[in-house]
């Protein structure tokens, strides 16, 4: 019997590249599913809160000249997005707000009538340069320290994939978090990329490297948890389906149900987390498209000002929208870097059988 490749083993059959396409490939496709609700959701909140009621920066006293802008938030369901709009104009065509509707079903009808089915899709190839990048770091990142760690430690750990969900999300979040920055100030102050660099060393020269992860805290606080809690329940109702139903391996429908589950509960128990990580994120794109100082509150005080203001029910505002949209993404990209996991391990396996 041949000798087993001990890194072969360990990632599963297959390679850390082959790993990366089959999270890019469940990033683009949950991105292709997920994007279509958030740009309806979007243009709902632009006919409620359209541009004649923002407030405009030449109320301030320091400005006469200014235009009005709005900050707001796109999700493709798997990373959130800082969109920052001058008058309705820089924004993307997927803010465009002519058209009114009732309701989330009248809005999908009108779209597609009246703006064509690809209006439903407006905006996804920016989200995608980041998206996909964040998704691949985060998956790959995953499954190679948990195989790491059941290599090193105890095989049967319960607790290896708490671990190693927190640990990779963390990861990248931190290498995310400065091209998020980034991305903001380009497109709320629309910088060349030599103004960009200029811009990107004065405020570093100011306040130094940390500065290029202002908004990190939150995201973390919120993305770490659910990323352990996320991993720990869909090992556990993954082993769980797969007894259930007699099987050796967890099959598609397996990875579905698996990973929606999971999805949901860990969506709802950091939900509190996620009403203060969107406050913070517009905050920064408020602070960026106004050259005004951010109140610098800590995470907790902020929990206890929304706790205050709107009571307990305030830190769970939203419920029913993330768990509509976290669910189904999560259920779509776990079965889908599943499902191109198994093909590469049987890509793997016919490659060897064959070299014999």
């Amino acid at each position: 019997m041949m000798a087993e490749n001990p890194s072969e083993r360990l990632l599963g059959g297959i390679t850390p590249m082959q790993q990366m396409l089959a999270s890019g490939t469940g990033a683009l496709f949950t991105s292709l599913f997920v994007t279509p609700l958030d740009v309806v959701k979007i243009r709902l909140q632009a006919q409620r809160t359209p541009f004649s009621k923002v407030l405009s920066v030449q109320s301030m006293p320091w400005s006469v000249h200014q235009p009005k802008w709005k900050c707001f938030l796109y999700c493709n369901g798997l990373m959130d997005h800082l969109y920052v709009c001058q008058n309705g104009n820089s924004c993307t065509a997927w803010y465009k707000t002519p058209t009114r509707f009732t309701g989330t079903l009248d809005a999908f009808v009108k779209i597609i009538r009246y703006e064509g089915i690809r209006s439903l899709w407006s905006g996804l190839p920016p989200t995608l340069v980041m998206a996909v990048p964040a998704t691949v770091i985060y998956f790959t990142g995953y499954d190679q320290l948990r195989d790491f760690l059941h290599a090193r430690v105890d095989s049967q750990g319960r607790y290896i994939p708490l671990v190693a969900g927190a640990v990779a999300r963390l990861g990248a979040v931190t290498v995310i978090s400065p091209l998020e920055l980034i991305r903001t100030k380009m497109q709320s102050r629309q910088l060349s990329y030599r103004e960009l660099r200029v811009c990107i060393q004065s405020a570093v020269a100011q306040d130094g490297w940390l500065s290029l992860w202002r908004g990190w805290g939150p995201t973390v606080l919120r993305d770490v948890p659910f990323s352990a809690l996320y991993w720990y329940n869909y090992e556990l109702v993954k082993e769980w389906l797969c007894s259930w139903f007699r099987l050796k391996e967890a099959t598609f429908m397996v990875s579905f149900a698996a990973g929606g589950i999971s999805g949901m509960v860990a969506a709802v128990l950091t939900l509190p987390f996620d009403v203060v990580k969107t406050q913070r994120q517009i905050e920064l794109g408020n602070m960026e498209t106004l050259q005004v100082t951010a109140s610098k509150s800590s995470t907790w005080l902020l929990m206890r000002r929304i706790r205050a203001e709107s009571g307990t029910r305030g830190l769970f505002a939203g419920f029913l929208p993330r768990v509509i949209k976290v669910a189904p993404a999560c259920a779509i990209m776990i079965s889908t870097y599943e499902f191109g996991k198994t093909f590469f391990q049987k890509v793997n396996q016919e490659r060897q059988l064959s070299s014999l």
